[in-house]
């Protein structure tokens, strides 16, 4: 099976330079006679498949289901063009692949951009690329996180644009970008949803600058950002995270403080809770996420996150929490195999969403749960 899958591949790769008659490029990079040149292609292919049993509690609602599901299936490629060019590219099949009206690509689309290395510490990424955002649960790829805290669960982090990043010596690493703010335009996002006062800027821009540090031999690690995200005409998002990691033999610990003020609410909780009919301004989210890990072997590790988030409103010109969520996620990874990363795991996911006293009363909010159980594997398979 997997030799086909890598002869079909071979048959397919001089077709990626074909292009019409007057194109520039007149032959494709890769093709059968530069077989060698195979050796600097990378591609991927990652699965995370589970079996799913859960129950729903909140108000007068309860459900409970069982169900397979494909949590994450993704195709990555990537390859170095030249000594001083790679490129990166992924598709993530259970996204929606309609066309954003902004970045003119599918949101299946997750990377599409090309890094250059302009000197052996200045690095320049241009394409759609993840944005610089700090901490280590948006480090992880979402094909390890079962559950994202509140903030990353509805952040953009795919979006269109250049950056840089300048590694100033072992120990200090900086970058910075300028990007689209989002992937469509405003009207496609929130339709008739909008206030007077909000109108399209014209350009939807973020700026996002971020710090990597290392000490103590890499026992110590950091990871902070600062972005400013321009949504509508003069109204934004100030964000910055602070991502601390500390790793020692088998054990790692990391923890992330994240801040977000969103004079339009571009996540979305604040304005579901108010029920209103436009788009909420002035949200605040404020977050805590730990997670630690423990390898008792080389064929089993344990580890658990905690989260919790809460979340604002700006109502009769002062801040009021709304709701707090809490979430638990222990996890248990079983690795059968030496020279292949294919980890099966058993995991339980708990989040609890909590509503102030004042949401209830003036917005008819009400607490609920959510509980699962999964058993599953990831495999992150390198076929080439």
């Amino acid at each position: 099976m997997i030799n086909s899958i890598f002869k079909s591949l071979l048959l397919l790769i001089p077709l990626i330079g074909f292009s019409q008659v007057n194109d520039s490029m007149a032959e494709p990079i890769f093709s059968i006679e530069k077989e060698k040149l195979l050796k600097n292609i990378n591609i991927t292919f990652d699965l995370r498949t589970e079996f799913q049993a859960y129950t729903f509690r909140g108000g007068d609602r309860y459900y409970n289901g069982i169900q397979f599901e494909n949590g994450y299936t993704a195709l990555g490629i990537s390859a170095k063009l030249h000594e001083k060019l790679n490129f990166h590219f992924r598709n993530r099949f259970n996204k929606g692949g309609e066309v954003q009206s902004l970045d003119q690509l599918g949101s299946n689309i997750e990377l599409a951009y090309i890094d250059i290395n302009a000197s052996p510490n200045l690095n320049i990424i241009i394409g759609k690329t993840y944005a610089f955002y700090g901490g280590y649960e948006y480090e992880f790829q979402a094909l390890d996180v079962l559950e994202y805290n509140d903030i990353q669960s509805n952040a953009l982090a795919f979006v269109t644009g250049a950056g840089i990043t300048y590694q100033n010596s072992k120990k200090h690493k900086f970058g910075f970008q300028i990007l689209n703010s989002r992937t469509m335009h405003y009207e496609d996002l929130y339709g008739d949803i909008v206030t007077d006062n909000i109108q399209e800027p014209d350009w939807p821009v973020a700026l996002v600058t971020n710090w990597r540090g290392n000490f103590f031999d890499k026992k110590f690690q950091t990871i902070y950002s600062l972005s400013y995200s321009n949504q509508v005409k003069s109204k934004g998002t100030y964000f910055f995270t602070l991502g601390n990691k500390y790793q020692n033999n088998n054990l790692t610990l990391m923890y992330d403080f994240n801040y977000s003020y969103e004079e339009v609410d571009t996540k979305g909780i604040v304005t579901n809770i108010l029920a209103s009919e436009t788009v909420a301004e002035d949200a605040m989210y404020i977050e805590n996420w730990l997670r630690a890990e423990y390898r008792f072997s080389p064929r089993f590790t344990g580890l658990i996150s905690l989260m919790t988030s809460n979340a604002y409103g700006n109502l009769a010109s002062e801040p009021k929490r709304l709701r707090t969520s809490y979430g638990i996620v222990p996890t248990v990874y079983y690795i059968p195999f030496k020279n292949i990363d294919v980890r099966f795991f058993f995991a339980y996911i708990g989040r609890y969403f909590d509503h102030t006293n004042y949401a209830i009363e003036n917005f008819g909010a009400a607490n609920y749960n959510r509980n699962e159980v999964r058993l599953g594997f990831i495999a992150p398979l390198l076929l080439l």
